[in-house]
This record gives structure tokens, C-alpha cells and sequence, in this order.
């Protein structure tokens, strides 16, 4: 499939938020769409951002689904950025009109439970997508090194080159060797989530990246088990492994964690892998583009993205 790419921000442009997944609390919207305003972008803001259904949705998912594709499909947005994450992407994926992102890419941003419509976005248009900060969540008190993150993401024409950690996080090699491909991936709940469904994430000759929080060694080690008898880690090139945050463990505090648990279960298929990306539910950010071209050469514990995710 063609891989099709959202055009590069330049500042006066305008970013539509939208609330694919959950709600916010209303006092929040004001304070992100100022936010986007600082990093010099004009902004349009979806009803969904005010919106709440069931508690842990925001709106529908028929409105949730419409206010996406009107926001693909509006000449005034140049790209889109989720509000947040929560729970309800996956709900959008048989609602979405695919033949309108793949007529109009745009440069679509957020990660968490955004992952869904990240793997969607690939698997059914080629679209290179963004996993990075999102409007409530991270914008309004962003820190300037997730902040410098995005705005390279989103504004340079040219490849971001090697991807470094925020100083004082170290990344681990667990696994040597140097593999090129497509990253792709995101929460590994969701990549999870969408196994056996007309959305499953093909991992085949790809570097998948993969990232969590509030998920404890055990449910990790399930998740990864259902991955590798899936043939997913068994096809991808490489593994990238961000940050598990909030994983400890109340009742096997003396048990293996989340590095333990990637040594016994993915480190035996001999695939080149890192760990600890600082990409995922961590304070500083890296934005990392998904649907593009990068090398992992886990020797020498770097990741160099050798392809822009816009287009000129």
C-alpha cells in the first residue's frame, strides 16, 4: 500500500481538536486551545471536546466518528489533535470513512487508547501518523523538552535523525543487532485489543514500539504471551520498548517486573531490542512518527528515524 503523509505545519496554520476516546473536564479545553495558541497554530475545537456520554466517553460513537471525518475532510484543518486518551478509539473503527483520510491526509496526533486509530490509519489508508502529546493531557503544562519533540515532529521537512532520551535516562540493549523498517505500534493494550479483529497490526519486517501504564508484570506478561502466539514479535524486524509507568505490582512485589517479564518472553526470539524509550506515559516526551522508516541499532542502544513523516 502507498504510504501517504500529512503536509508540514508552518506557524499560523490551524490544528482541529477532537475527543475520539474520552472525555475532559471542561475547565481544561480553554487551557489547551491557549496552549496550541503559544506554539504559534490556530486552532478548531470539535463539539465532542465539551462533550460526555456514559461517564467515560465523549459523545457517541456515531457523533465521536462524524466530528473525525468532517475534521479530515475540512480544507480549514491541517492537522488534528486528539484531546486526550481514556478508553473508546477502537469504538470509531467500523465508523470512520477511510476514503476521506486517504483523500485528505493530515498529520493525526496522540497515543495512549489514540493507538487504535493510529493502527486503523495505517492498515487501511498507508497514512504515517503521531505518537506524541495530546491537547489536556500533556499541552498545558508541557515541558520544553516534549515540547521541542512535537514541534520538530510536526514542522521539519527533513528526517529527525536519532532519537535521544531526555538527559539522565539511560536506554537499555537487550537483544543486539541493527534491523531497518517501518516503526509502528503504540499502547500495548490496544495493539493487543485489535488482534483477530479487520484491524490487527501487521508487524511483518516492521520495528514495533510498544509502551503501558497501570498494567502489572502479570497482565504484561499475558499481553506479550498473546503477541508472540499471535506470530507478532516472531514477524516484526526489532522491538522498541518505552516506558511501563505505574506497573508495580501490590501482591508479587517480590515477583519479576516488566523487564523481567520482556527478558523471559521476548528477548528468546533473538530480535534486535531496546528499552526504555522515554515514548509513552512518562513526563518528558519523545514524539515518535509512526508509518515511517527508521533503524534500530540496538549495539549501539539508538534509534535514528531515517524518513519525515510530513510532506514538504
Amino acid at each position: 500500500m502507498k504510504r501517504i503523509k500529512g503536509k508540514k505545519l508552518i506557524k499560523g496554520d490551524t490544528i482541529g481538536i477532537t475527543a475520539p476516546a474520552g472525555p475532559s473536564k471542561a475547565e481544561r479545553v480553554p487551557l489547551a486551545i491557549e496552549a496550541i495558541k503559544e506554539l504559534g497554530f490556530q486552532v478548531k475545537v470539535g463539539k465532542s471536546c465539551y462533550e460526555e456520554y456514559g461517564g467515560y466517553l465523549a459523545g457517541t460513537p456515531q457523533s465521536r466518528a462524524e466530528e473525525l471525518n468532517e475534521m479530515f475532510a475540512d480544507p480549514e484543518i491541517d492537522a488534528i489533535l486528539c484531546l486526550r486518551g481514556g478508553y473508546g478509539s477502537a469504538q470509531l473503527l467500523d465508523l470512520l470513512d477511510y476514503e476521506v483520510v486517504t483523500e485528505h491526509p493530515k498529520l493525526f496526533i496522540g497515543y495512549s487508547d489514540i493507538t487504535a486509530l493510529h493502527i486503523a490509519f495505517f492498515q487501511k489508508c498507508g497514512l504515517a501518523t503521531i505518537h506524541g502529546p495530546m491537547a489536556t493531557t500533556e499541552l498545558i503544562d508541557c515541558d520544553e523538552f516534549s515540547r521541542s519533540s512535537l514541534l520538530a515532529t510536526l514542522t521539519k521537512a527533513e528526517p529527525l535523525g536519532e532519537i535521544k532520551n531526555p538527559d539522565g535516562q539511560g536506554i537499555s540493549c537487550l537483544v543486539e543487532g541493527t534491523v531497518e523498517g517501518e516503526m509502528v505500534g503504540g499502547n500495548l493494550s490496544l495493539v493487543t485489543a485489535l488482534l483477530c479483529t479487520p484491524y490487527e497490526l501487521d508487524t511483518k519486517g516492521k520495528l514495533l514500539f510498544l509502551e503501558d501504564i497501570g498494567e502489572e508484570p502479570y497482565k504484561v506478561d499475558r499481553m506479550l504471551t498473546q503477541l508472540a502466539l499471535a506470530g507478532k514479535i516472531e514477524d516484526a524486524a526489532g522491538l522498541i520498548f518505552g516506558t511501563f509507568t505505574e506497573s508495580e505490582s501490590p501482591n508479587y512485589a517480590h515477583g519479576f517486573d516488566i523487564l523481567d517479564v520482556i527478558e523471559n518472553i521476548v528477548v528468546p526470539f533473538g530480535k534486535p531490542v531496546i528499552y526504555n524509550l522515554q515514548a509513552g506515559h512518562c513526563k518528558e516526551k519523545i514524539t515518535l512518527p509512526f508509518g515511517v522508516k527508521a533503524t534500530l541499532d540496538a549495539n549501539n542502544k539508538r534509534l535514528i528515524v531515517e524518513e519525515s513523516v510530513v510532506q514538504s
